[in-house]
């Protein structure tokens, strides 16, 4: 159901480099980038997720810059990009959200950058997306990838971008543009 695909950027819980759970540092760059995709493919919504009080402050900055203050007139397309941010403390939030919103728990995509047993192909998640009646949550991680208790929690996990690389670090940004391209493409 291409009408209600939604988007998250994980900055809680990620892991560490150690492979501990931590809180991610939120950048300027990923709010604007994937906010313009997010627009560009028809995505109806992009979550980012901390619980740091100060990180949450640099994404309601950035959103009262763009789409209240003076970057509104400066750039109505960046503005229309960025109003599909809203600002949410944990995964679980957006799924409640989400379930208020349209009585139905989403279907969780879980995206890695490392290929896990059982990944599903694009090809076989695009199918999936075009035909749940669900809505589609598609989740994106930052640091060294989202942990396990997140991944128990999705419906699917994708296989990497590029799997067979022997340099697999795309930044989130950029994963996240080629990922919702493939399962999404022109059929906006």
């Amino acid at each position: 159901m291409l009408n209600d695909v939604r988007i998250a950027l994980i900055h809680y819980p990620v892991l560490g480099k150690d492979g501990k759970i931590v809180s991610s540092a939120v950048t300027n760059l990923d709010i604007h980038d994937i906010a313009r995709t997010a627009r560009s493919y028809g995505i109806k919504k992009y979550y980012v997720v901390t619980n740091l009080p100060a990180q949450q402050a640099v994404v309601r900055a950035v959103l009262d810059y763009w789409v209240e203050g003076s970057g509104k007139e400066y750039n109505i397309s960046r503005t229309e990009a960025l109003q599909l941010v809203e600002l949410k403390s944990y995964l679980e939030d957006v799924i409640d959200t989400i379930k208020q919103e349209t009585g139905k728990k989403p279907l969780l995509f879980f995206t890695s950058a490392k290929k896990r047993p059982g990944s599903i192909s694009y090809e076989e998640g695009a199918r999936i997306i075009r035909e749940t009646d669900r809505p589609v949550l598609i989740l994106f991680g930052t640091s060294w990838g989202m942990p396990q208790e997140i991944l128990d929690m999705c419906d699917y996990v994708l296989e990497p971008v590029r799997a067979s690389s022997d340099y697999n670090h795309l930044s989130v940004r950029a994963a996240a543009a080629i990922i919702i391209d493939r399962l999404i493409g022109e059929e906006v």
